[in-house]
C-alpha cells in the first residue's frame, strides 16, 4: 500500500495532481493520501481515496501499513520514515511556486537522496517514472531503523559550541 502525506499545514497540489494522473494511467489501486486542508481552490484527487486530516492514531496506522510512503520533503515525514524503516519517495515543494517560503525542501531532498531507502522525484514530471520503478522493483527492506534521537557525537559538538564557543570541525 502507498501512503501519501503532504503534512498538515499546506496543500501540495503538484504532488497530488501528479499522483492522481499516475493512478489514472496505471490503474494502481492501493493508495491513500492525507492531503491537508484544500479549501475551495485545492486539487481534489479523483482516482484514489483521500482525507484532508488524519488524527495521530489513524496517521500512524496508515504509516505502519504502508509499503511505500510518498511525501513532500518535510523533516517530520523523513524522520518518521527512517525510524519506522519505510521506503520513502519525496518530492520537494518549491519556493518559486509559493508552495513554501523558500527552497529548503530542495536542499533537504538533495541531502537525503544519498541515503538508502529514500528516493526523490524532483518534480511532477519525474513522479510517475520513479513510482513505476519502485513498484516494478520494490526497494530492499531497510534493516536498521534510524535513531529517534541525535547521535551522541552531534549532541556533544552542539554542547561544545553553545557552552564553550568551539566551532565544529569538518563542517
Amino acid at each position: 500500500m502507498i501512503f501519501v502525506t503532504v503534512g498538515h499545514e499546506l496543500r501540495f497540489d503538484r504532488l497530488i495532481r501528479g499522483l492522481d494522473e499516475w493512478v489514472k494511467e496505471t490503474s494502481y489501486k492501493d493508495i491513500f493520501a492525507q492531503v491537508a486542508e484544500l479549501g475551495d481552490e485545492g486539487y481534489k484527487p479523483r482516482n484514489f481515496e483521500w482525507q484532508s486530516f488524519l488524527d495521530p492514531e489513524t496517521f500512524k496506522a496508515r504509516f505502519d501499513k504502508a509499503d511505500l510512503i510518498v511525501a513532500h520533503a518535510g523533516m517530520g515525514t523523513i524522520i518518521t520514515a527512517l525510524t519506522m524503516k519505510k521506503p520513502l519517495l519525496i518530492m520537494p515543494r518549491k519556493g518559486a511556486l509559493k508552495e513554501t517560503r523558500n527552497d529548503h525542501q530542495i536542499a533537504t531532498a538533495e541531502q537525503f537522496a544519498r541515503r538508502n531507502g529514500i528516493y526523490v522525484a524532483n518534480d511532477e514530471t519525474e513522479l510517475g517514472s520513479v513510482l513505476d520503478q519502485l513498484i516494478t522493483n520494490p526497494p530492499p527492506i531497510i534493516k536498521e531503523a534510524a535513531s529517534e534521537f541525535a547521535e551522541p557525537q552531534l549532541i556533544q559538538t552542539i554542547r561544545g559550541f553553545i557552552y564553550d564557543g568551539k566551532a565544529p570541525k569538518n563542517v
